[in-house]
């Protein structure tokens, strides 16, 4: 190995010219190509949340229903469907309850 003041800067010169010619503008590359994980966990958190507020949606028609005195909604799906409702709704607090953590854990880290 050639470890030489003169030699390292005529490589050195030689990377230079190489880069040029591979082009001087950078191109920023879109974000589903740099990092795909990131969007597949976008979807996925809006596709949670999606699910969340359905469930929520359709246990205050099953609510409104039976107190209307529909006779095809029983209390029994009243109940489960506000369970259901209710379980999704806290899940979906304790995962924001984590990410929250989660980043005042990053941002207090020293850089």
């Amino acid at each position: 190995m050639n470890i030489k003041g003169q030699n390292l800067y005529a490589e050195m010169q030689s990377m230079a010219v190489q880069a040029r010619a591979v082009g001087t503008e950078l191109k920023v590359k879109n974000t589903a190509e740099v990092n795909p994980s990131q969007t597949d966990f976008s979807q996925m958190l809006t596709q949670a949340l999606g699910n969340v507020n359905d469930l929520a949606q359709e246990t205050g028609k099953l609510r409104g229903a039976l107190e209307m005195g529909d006779p095809n909604v029983s209390l029994a799906q009243v109940m489960i469907a506000s369970q259901k409702s209710s379980l999704a709704f806290e899940a979906t607090v304790q995962v924001r309850n984590k990410l929250v953590e989660s980043y005042k854990e990053i941002m207090s880290m020293p850089v």
